[in-house]
């Protein structure tokens, strides 16, 4: 079973040469029904930003302080 979640910058973050802006919004369908979106090294969240935005998360560093999100089901 799986969870969606709406996951979105707290702030606008530069780093090496990536920027990340609160406007980036995602929603995010996890494998297993999860608390947290982050919970499986944040796979799912990777995926979706690399996939709409080109953004990489490892690049810049994020980590789940650097987000807020709000599970949609």
């Amino acid at each position: 079973m799986s969870k969606v979640f709406k996951v979105w910058p707290k702030r606008v973050k530069r780093t090496n040469g990536t920027v990340l802006t609160p406007e980036m919004v995602v929603i995010v369908t996890t494998k297993n029904h999860v608390s947290s979106p982050f919970v499986n090294g944040a796979q799912e969240v990777k995926d979706t930003y690399m996939r709409l935005y080109q953004f990489d998360y490892k690049k810049a560093c994020c980590t789940q302080s650097d987000f807020e999100y709000v599970a949609l089901d």
